[in-house]
């Protein structure tokens, strides 16, 4: 009976070893997720959260991007299971372009744009004639054009639509200001270094990439009640995945705004809610 006791307490300790054992391997199960960024901010944000993610089972993995023309294709032809580097109608113009079907997991922060000038302290003091230079992202056309609008420079045809406005929209140009469209938005630091142009048009990420900061260097810079919140893309149907969900959580968190608002000194705005 002794015996039969002994073998009878080692067989149920042996069980409930091998039931803990098993509930610890399916509590720590991780899921690996590859994410694209352009590098700042939204790769700088990214990496922020992996430590909060990897105690939620995500193995964040991040992949930066130096354009804004790779990330959507890296995403639709399944390299990726998500980016982070676009607004909504950036994202719905590549949408239209390519016959995509990308969809936003959520709003996270604005970069606003802003308008730089080595040669003048106001959009305002902008002489009759002067060139002002713009990448060519068509998405950011109704963004700039509000710059110019809201300082009196120009008008916009009745009707003008400014989430799909461009340069033929506007109706009144009372300074003849010539905006010139055609480069890439990597660049536009240069031309402003250089001292090209009479004013130059950054995106927030840019800038503060090349040193600038946002809120005191433009001469111009967008509201913050803008609609042109930075998302995260992922493709239709992955948006209710539970990693992607534990994604928007981790960086829409009070704790990741405070981050944000700390680390880039209100050149990024956080955006917690759509």
């Amino acid at each position: 009976m002794k015996k039969k006791g002994i073998l009878g307490l080692l067989a149920v300790a042996a069980t409930a070893i091998l039931l803990v054992g098993c509930g610890k391997s399916s509590s720590t199960k991780t899921t690996t997720i590859t994410v694209g960024a352009s590098s700042v901010p939204h790769a700088q944000i990214l990496k922020h959260v992996q430590p909060e993610l990897k105690k939620e089972g995500v193995n964040l993995k991040i992949k930066v991007f130096q354009d804004y023309v790779l990330p959507n294709k890296a995403l639709a032809s399944k390299e990726l299971d998500a980016n982070y580097f676009q607004h909504i109608p950036f994202l719905d113009n590549w949408n239209k372009e390519n016959n995509g079907s990308l969809v936003s997991a959520g709003k996270v922060h604005l970069e606003p744009i802003g308008v730089y000038s080595k040669k003048v302290k106001s959009l305002k003091d902008l002489k009759d004639g002067a060139t002002v230079l713009v990448s060519s992202n068509v998405a950011d056309y109704g963004w700039v054009l509000t710059l110019f609008k809201d300082a009196g420079l120009i008008t916009l045809k009745k009707g003008t639509e400014l989430t799909s406005a461009t340069f033929n929209d506007i109706k009144t140009n009372k300074r003849h200001l010539k905006f010139k469209h055609s480069y890439e938005a990597k660049l536009m630091p240069t031309f402003y270094k250089n001292n090209e142009g009479d004013a130059v048009v950054i995106n927030a990420n840019y800038a503060v990439q090349a040193g600038l900061n946002p809120k005191k260097d433009a001469i111009a810079l967008e509201k913050s009640d803008s609609p042109y919140a930075n998302i995260v893309a992922v493709r239709k149907g992955d948006k209710n995945k539970p990693a992607i969900k534990k994604l928007m959580k981790a960086l829409r968190s009070k704790s990741t705004q405070k981050w944000i608002e700390k680390k880039y000194k209100g050149a990024i705005l956080p955006v917690s809610a759509d």
